[in-house]
């Protein structure tokens, strides 16, 4: 009972991680005016400074559990799995569109799911097999729908927008796995604390960043853009960054790889809902399918892990 009780909290804090990652898919377009590598910069130094501010009182408690070898990988998993992730994001939702860059970022329960069926006592892949058919044929069909619009002529930037998305998948996929098996190794840092370890080495990067943007940007923006930028960074900080981090990590300690990856599934969905109302539309026939893909994906992945694994015998 108490696994099974682990298993629907961790799905829990999947599905409330995927909510609130979900809104990094609107942030381009809410705050259009500025580049991806604005929008970056914005929105990490925003989760340096909010994630410093909360470790501060405990500072000294915190670090003494976090050595060398654990900053160095603060410092990786910062790069891939939010300033690399999220400049590559941001390029692909502005040239390719907040539907296509948030299912293509869908294929991510396919590529963890698949690493994680290598770890030790996993599931076999033979066993997830029906769960990544599902999963890579929702990719295929909003991928399909992606280069045929570029090739009508209807979205010139499409194609190069679906490139951005592809990269910022294999970015995160690095991270999902990585992080899960640093959260697997330290037992003495909570899944809360690990998150905002994460926003401070992500806060020095995002220096480095913003230098960047300065150099190489125009901020020529009216005041009532920098107003939009400031609120839609520090939004996107603590919902996405600092509250959704934590539940994501909260999931990666109480399931297995093999199912929390399926738990992205949540962010794509969400995505899309959080586009289609900012878009005022419905999905097209190709978006559809590939939303009931990707619910069918998740559903029969669980339905795997709930069954025994000698239930063939």
């Amino acid at each position: 009972m108490s696994a099974q009780r682990n298993i629907w909290l961790g799905i829990g804090c999947g599905l409330l991680a995927g909510a609130f990652w979900g809104l990094v898919f609107l942030a381009p377009e809410l705050a259009s005016d500025f580049s991806p590598l604005e929008l970056a910069a914005g929105r990490y130094l925003a989760y340096g400074v909010f994630a410093l501010a909360l470790l501060a009182p405990r500072w000294r408690k915190v670090a003494a559990h976090v050595g060398r070898r654990e900053w160095l990988a603060l410092s990786g998993l910062s790069l891939l799995g939010n300033t690399l992730y999220y400049v590559l994001l941001a390029f692909g939702v502005q040239m390719g569109g907040v539907a296509m860059t948030s299912v293509v970022i869908g294929f991510l329960p396919v590529a963890v799911t698949t690493i994680g069926s290598f770890d030790h006592g996993a599931l076999r892949l033979r066993r997830l097999a029906p769960s990544l058919i599902l999963g890579a044929a929702a990719v295929a069909c909003i991928g399909w729908q992606s280069l045929r619009s570029a090739a009508e002529g209807a979205h010139p930037q499409a194609v190069l927008g679906f490139l951005c998305a592809a990269g910022a998948l294999a970015s995160w996929t690095a991270y999902a796995v990585l992080n899960g098996r640093w959260l697997t190794r330290l037992k003495d840092v909570s899944a809360g604390d690990w998150s905002l370890l994460t926003g401070v080495a992500t806060g020095a990067q995002a220096l480095v960043l913003a230098i960047a943007a300065l150099v190489i940007t125009r901020w020529g923006h009216e005041a009532q853009a920098w107003m939009r930028f400031l609120a839609v960074s520090a939004g996107v900080a603590i919902f996405a960054s600092i509250i959704g981090n934590a539940l994501w990590n909260r999931a990666s300690r109480l399931l297995p790889m093999t199912l929390v990856g399926q738990m992205i599934v949540f962010e794509t969905l969400f995505a899309l809902a959080y586009g289609f109302l900012w878009e005022r539309r419905a999905p097209t026939p190709a978006e559809g399918a590939a939303i009931a893909l990707m619910l069918a994906s998740v559903l029969t992945c669980v339905s795997a892990h709930r069954k025994p694994e000698h239930a063939h015998a």
